[in-house]
């Protein structure tokens, strides 16, 4: 790994204190071995009641976004790279979903339009790479799609991923890689824009002010526009079975993988 990247327990803390929110990815930087533990959802538990904002930045779909939203002790997620962000009002019990402007959401042609095309690139990749798959999360998606390379199928070679990206870029997409799909879309929007968008029309915050405030935690390649924007960010152990494959590191790692390492950048929270 790069230099620039530091051991997490080499963070001063007083640069901790003026923190207000900590947005984070979730597969395998929440969630160890697919699964969400006691010990990293209490750590999410433990930063809300904290007073801290607590935001979800996810390649997931729309469909588990809007369980997170409602369910989840958190104050917004945004979802499908960027696509949208969804927020749960719970006092006037209404979910808030704002879509980005290039995804096309308020025409119903143009939504079946891109769900044709998507579908279409996907099934091109499935023929051209065997062993490959849909995600099995694809049917709650709104804005992508979502290419299986190791959640739920035997995981492929390196050279595989890099063909599914190659074949997204033909077709005209955007693609990002994360620990467990390549995710494809059209347009050139990302987690950072949206998550600039939600804070400012949310709460009234200028993340570009205000980027010191907020640490991000991640793990894979589609974090590199949140590795490289804020001064806080911290990768999970893992991250460093991705360490030639990141555009943009993060400034920090923990000492410990997946949902552990989640609930060790907590701790230098809030103890």
């Amino acid at each position: 790994m790069s230099q620039r990247l530091r051991p997490l327990s080499e963070l001063d803390p007083a640069r901790l204190g003026s923190v207000r929110g900590v947005l984070t990815d979730i597969d395998d930087t929440i969630t160890t071995d697919g699964r969400i533990t006691a010990e990293a959802f209490g750590a999410i538990e433990r930063l809300h009641q904290a007073g801290y904002l607590v935001i979800p930045i996810t390649g997931r779909p729309a469909g588990w976004c809007d369980h997170i939203a409602r369910m989840w002790p958190v104050d917004a997620v945004v979802g499908e790279n960027g696509a949208f962000y969804m927020r749960y009002d719970r006092d006037r019990r209404k979910l808030t979903t704002r879509h980005v402007g290039e995804s096309g959401e308020s025409d119903p042609a143009a939504i079946a339009d891109r769900r044709h095309r998507l579908h279409a690139i996907g099934e091109r990749i499935l023929r051209e790479v065997p062993g490959s798959a849909w995600a099995s999360d694809q049917a709650y998606r709104f804005a992508d799609i979502a290419i299986d390379f190791c959640e739920d199928v035997p995981r492929l070679l390196a050279a595989d991923i890099e063909r599914i990206v190659e074949v997204m870029h033909e077709e005209g997409l955007t693609a990002k890689v994360s620990s467990i799909h390549v995710n494809g879309w059209f347009g050139a929007y990302d987690k950072l824009g949206m998550t600039r968008t939600l804070l400012a029309e949310a709460f009234k915050i200028d993340l570009d002010g205000e980027r010191d405030n907020f640490v991000f935690v991640g793990d894979s390649p589609n974090d590199a526009p949140m590795f490289e924007f804020f001064p806080l960010s911290v990768g999970v152990q893992n991250v460093v079975d991705f360490a030639l494959k990141l555009e943009q590191q993060p400034k920090f790692v923990t000492s410990l993988r997946s949902g552990r390492g989640f609930a060790e950048v907590v701790r230098r929270l809030i103890g």
